[in-house]
């Protein structure tokens, strides 16, 4: 039977409630499942079930004490861990169930069960620091699964490319010593959460291990396409990382309510492109995305879709719809900061 491409979803993550009028809504998710109900999208992609992250998975990544705050907050209809980070009675369940699917996907697809995976998942992960909630996240998902692959599965080498509007500092913070997880970032900046400067390139065994990317706002399709070709790609040839995976962030989406960037639906597919082609070229298609941000709704649906069209490739664009990306051009400041200081540790053209 061909492999296919696994789709990690649960009905819990619908149950996390941060509150009214919170922008995180269990609607972000809704309208996509409902998407992914339909007879010819469970003909053509894998549904595997996954269990909940179990403490000892949680520790890889979180203390003891924080992963214990949480979990007081389990039956309790309304608590706040800090200003933007409120749980519902079963925020503790979706967020074990977050982490899990994020392992989950690991698994699948290092033991090749999976072509490749994407954790459509709430409450999002990557604001998430070793010993407290922030930003919306409660655990953090891509730390965890990193660390069970380096610890559990016998990998050496990660690739954590991070296209969320926002930084993700709890993911940077939990590599930025290591040499066996290389994290690239694109993100607006200054913003939340006030992290992610080009200068912030990693400490002692880690140093040049962490690329960072901030950008001003108003980047297009044109522009995401510049850094992935220019700088994500020959980073990662030089790499070579064992496995891909992904914080997606929808709110790069021109029309986000938090942010001011301009992808569009084809954009999200490009950028799913590259790494499908990378993680095929590199790492055996390794590749597990992880779904982060993204507040409008209607873009949520369309750019799931999207990313599981080329993840999938049975419904992916043809190479003709990106021949324009292929070969983006333009002044880019931000890259070229970005690529300069990248230079100090990769050989990286232009």
């Amino acid at each position: 039977m061909k492999v296919a491409t696994a789709v990690l979803q649960h009905e819990a993550f619908l149950a996390h409630d941060p509150g009214p009028g919170h922008v995180e809504s269990p609607e972000r998710l809704a309208g996509v499942y409902r998407q992914l109900s339909r007879p010819e999208q469970r003909r053509r992609l894998l549904f595997p079930d996954f269990a909940p992250a179990s403490e000892e998975q949680l520790a890889l990544n979180h203390s003891r004490s924080h992963i214990a705050r949480v979990a007081a907050t389990a039956g309790r209809p309304f608590e706040c861990l800090d200003p933007d980070t409120c749980t519902s009675a079963r925020s503790y369940e979706a967020a074990c169930l977050a982490a899990g699917a994020a392992l989950k996907g690991v698994d699948l697809v290092t033991a090749g069960e999976a072509a490749n995976a994407f954790a459509l998942v709430r409450p999002p992960g990557h604001h998430a620091e070793h010993d407290h909630t922030r930003g919306f996240c409660l655990f953090n998902n891509v730390a965890v699964a990193a660390h069970h692959a380096l610890r559990n599965l016998g990998l050496e080498r990660i690739l954590i490319v991070d296209w969320d509007l926002h930084h993700g500092n709890g993911t940077q913070h939990a590599f930025y010593d290591s040499d066996r997880v290389l994290y690239f970032s694109t993100h607006q900046y200054p913003y939340f959460p006030g992290s992610g400067a080009w200068s912030e390139t990693g400490s002692g065994r880690g140093e040049g291990y962490t690329i960072n990317v901030p950008l001003p706002g108003g980047q297009d399709d044109a522009a995401y396409a510049r850094i992935f070709n220019e700088l994500l790609t020959p980073l990662a040839e030089q790499y070579r990382p064992e496995l891909i995976m992904v914080s997606v962030g929808f709110d790069i989406y021109g029309g986000d309510p938090l942010g001011t960037m301009m992808v569009s639906e084809l954009g999200f597919a490009y950028l799913t492109r590259v790494l499908r082609e990378l993680a095929a070229g590199l790492c055996g298609g390794r590749l597990v995305l992880v779904l982060e941000g993204g507040y409008d709704l209607t873009i949520m649906e369309r750019g799931v879709m999207a990313c599981l069209g080329e993840l999938a490739g049975d419904q992916a664009r043809s190479e003709a719809d990106f021949s324009n990306l292929r070969r983006a051009s333009g002044p880019l400041r931000a890259l070229e900061q970005a690529r300069e200081m990248a230079k100090k540790y990769w050989t990286i053209p232009g």
